[in-house]
C-alpha cells in the first residue's frame, strides 16, 4: 500500500495555492461613537452594553411566556431546522476535500477457469491544485455560520417580539378598562342631564351633548374588546401555544418595574456583534471564497482513480504477495474554447460587491436603530411624567367643572369638554407607558448582547 502512496506525495504537496483574495474585514460606514445631544441621556464611559434577556425581563409570567415561545415558536424552530441544513451542506463539501474509498470483491468461475480479486480504491478524487474544491467547502462554511447568526437574530426577534406583544395586550386591557369608566361616567352624566331637563333646568342641547360621549365611549368599548382578543390572538401565535389566564398582564406599571433599561456604552464597536451584521458578514465571506473557487476553475482540474488490491485466479492463493496489484490513473480537463468559466468569476465578484453592500447597509441599519432607540430613551421618561401630570390636572379640572354645573354655577359644555380631555389624557398616558416598555425592548433587540 505504501508504493500506491509514494507517486501521490508530490501531488498532494502543490495543494496548497488558495486563489480567493485575502479577506479584511471592511471599515464600520458609521460614526466611531454614538449620537450625543439633547434627545440623548448621558452614557457612563466603560458601561458594558446589552442585556441578556434573564436580566432584562423580571415579571415572572412575562418570564414564563417568553420560556413557553423560545420552545414552541414555529419560526424559530425553522430557523434550527436551517442550521442543521446548512450545516449538513458544509459536510457534504467538505468532504469532497478527502479522497473516496471503496471496497470491492468479486469472484468470476466459469467451466474452464476461475478469477477471484479484492481491492480498494479511490474514485476520481480531485487533487486541489489551486484551491476550487478548498474553497467551496470554505463558502460553505461561512454560509452554515450565517445561518448560526440569523438563528439568533430569529431567537432575539422573538423575545423581543413576545414581550412587546404582551405590553400590547396590557395596554389594550387598561384602555379597555378607561373606556369603560368614561362609559360609566357618561351615562351618568346623561341621566343627569336628562333629569335637568325633566325640571326645566336644562336644555335638550345638554342631554344631545352628553349622549355623544355615551356613545364615542361605547364605540371604544366594543373596539377595544375587539382589539384584546386580537392582541391575545396575536400572543398565541409569537408563544405556539395558548396562554392561560394567569399568565396575562397585570397592568402596565408593573411592566415598567419588570422591564429593565438596557445599557448601551458608547462605541459603535459593538454594533458588529449584531447577529445580524455578522450573518452579513459571513454571506460576504462566502462570496469572498466563491471567487477563489471561480478562479480556480479557470485552471486545469486534475483528477485521480488509483486502487490497490490482490487478483488470483485460485481463492487459496488471493492473498499472497504475488496476488499484490495497484493502479493510478491521473487526468486533467481544462476548456480550451467557450465553457462558462470567465462568466462565473465575474459573477462571483459581482456577488461580492453585493454582499459588501449589503454588509456595510446591514451596519448603517443597525446604528440607526440604537440611535432611535436611545433618543426615545433619553425623553420618554420627562414625557410620561408630563403625561401623569396631565391626568392629574385634567381629572381635577373635571371633577370641579361637574361640581360647577350641579351647583347651576357653569353650563354642561365645560363639563362636556373636560370630560373629553381627561379622556383623553389617560389613553394618552397609557400610550406612553406602553412605548417605554416598547422602547426598553426595542434597545434589547438593538443591542443584541443576548447570547
Amino acid at each position: 500500500m505504501s508504493r500506491a502512496v509514494l507517486p501521490l506525495i508530490p501531488v498532494l504537496l502543490l495543494a496548497g495555492c488558495n486563489m480567493a483574495p485575502a479577506y479584511v474585514r471592511p471599515a464600520p460606514a458609521v460614526p466611531a461613537t454614538l449620537p450625543t445631544g439633547e434627545a440623548y441621556a448621558p452614557t457612563q464611559p466603560g458601561v458594558q452594553p446589552g442585556l441578556a434577556w434573564t436580566q432584562l425581563v423580571s415579571d415572572p409570567a412575562l418570564r414564563t411566556v417568553i420560556e413557553r415561545a423560545l420552545a414552541n415558536n414555529r419560526d424559530l424552530r425553522a430557523a434550527l431546522a436551517n442550521i442543521l441544513s446548512a450545516r449538513a451542506q458544509y459536510r457534504v463539501q467538505r468532504a469532497a476535500q478527502l479522497p473516496t474509498l471503496s471496497g470491492d470483491a468479486g469472484a468470476n468461475v466459469t467451466r474452464q477457469n476461475e478469477s477471484y480479486s479484492a481491492d480498494i480504491g479511490i474514485s476520481a478524487f480531485e487533487i486541489d491544485l489551486f484551491g476550487r474544491v478548498r474553497n467551496l467547502s470554505e463558502a460553505a462554511l461561512e454560509t452554515y455560520l450565517a445561518t448560526q447568526e440569523g438563528a439568533r437574530a430569529t431567537r432575539i426577534t422573538l423575545i423581543a417580539e413576545t414581550a412587546t406583544a404582551y405590553a400590547t395586550l396590557a395596554a389594550d386591557r387598561e384602555l379597555l378598562a378607561v373606556s369603560r369608566q368614561t362609559l360609566a361616567s357618561a351615562q351618568r352624566s346623561l341621566t343627569l342631564t336628562q333629569s335637568l331637563k325633566g325640571a326645566g333646568l336644562s336644555g335638550g342641547l345638554d342631554v344631545y351633548q352628553a349622549q355623544t360621549t355615551v356613545e364615542q365611549a361605547a364605540s371604544d368599548v366594543a373596539a377595544n374588546v375587539t382589539q384584546v382578543a386580537q392582541d391575545r390572538n396575536a400572543l398565541n401565535l409569537l408563544v405556539g401555544a395558548p396562554i392561560e389566564d394567569a399568565l396575562l398582564p397585570t397592568s402596565l406599571d408593573s411592566l415598567i418595574a419588570g422591564v429593565a433599561r438596557v445599557p448601551a456604552g458608547l462605541s459603535s464597536d459593538m454594533l458588529l456583534q449584531r447577529p445580524d451584521v455578522l450573518q452579513a458578514e459571513h454571506q460576504l465571506k462566502a462570496a469572498n471564497a466563491d471567487i477563489g473557487a471561480a478562479r480556480a476553475a479557470m485552471f486545469p482540474k486534475i483528477s485521480l482513480t488509483s486502487a490497490i488490491g490482490v487478483a488470483s485466479s485460485a481463492l487459496s492463493s488471493l492473498f499472497t504477495g504475488d496476488a499484490f496489484t495497484w493502479s493510478v490513473s491521473p487526468s486533467a480537463s481544462l476548456p480550451i474554447f467557450g465553457g462558462p468559466a470567465r462568466g462565473n468569476l465575474d459573477y462571483s465578484k459581482a456577488q461580492r460587491d453585493l454582499a459588501l453592500a449589503q454588509y456595510e447597509k446591514a451596519i448603517q441599519t443597525a446604528f440607526r436603530e440604537v440611535a432611535d432607540a436611545l433618543a426615545r430613551d433619553g425623553t420618554i421618561d420627562a414625557q410620561q411624567a408630563a403625561q401623569r401630570r396631565l391626568v392629574t390636572a385634567s381629572q381635577r379640572a373635571y371633577d370641579l367643572s361637574e361640581q360647577r354645573y350641579r351647583s347651576g354655577i357653569d353650563t354642561f359644555l365645560n363639563t362636556l369638554v373636560n370630560q373629553r380631555s381627561l379622556y383623553s389624557a389617560r389613553r394618552s398616558a397609557i400610550a406612553t407607558d406602553l412605548a417605554l416598555v416598547s422602547n426598553r425592548l426595542l434597545l434589547y433587540r438593538v443591542i443584541a448582547a443576548d447570547q
